[in-house]
């Protein structure tokens, strides 16, 4: 199974809403990729994570817990999402795609 496909599943898709469960257990990092959509988060369990970019930017750690939710625009950099906290972090996210049929975090 890819990394991929470890740390999300697919809870309901239509032409332009997609909604994963991801999750990431304390360590892992996410697959490098672009955010190419608006999306919004809820938090179910987790505590702290750190984002990675690729083209070397000062990375942010971001302190998260169960019931924070929010909108992210687009992240164009290349990044990578790594639990750095104590617990699994698992999220919920609607991705509001543009067209049908894309992938809302292409990778390399």
């Amino acid at each position: 199974m890819s990394d991929a496909k470890r740390h999300h599943e697919v809870v309901s898709a239509s032409d332009t809403l997609l909604i994963r469960r991801q999750t990431l257990l304390p360590g892992e990092a996410t697959h490098w990729h672009r955010d190419v959509c608006r999306r919004f988060s809820v938090v179910v369990r987790g505590d702290r994570l750190k984002l990675e970019f690729r083209d070397g930017s000062a990375p942010i750690e971001i302190r998260t817990y169960p019931g924070e939710a929010g909108w992210d625009d687009p992240e164009p950099r290349l990044h990578r999402a790594v639990n750095v906290g104590a617990t699994v972090l698992e999220e919920v996210v609607a991705f509001h795609l543009d067209r049908p049929g894309i992938d809302p975090q292409p990778g390399e």
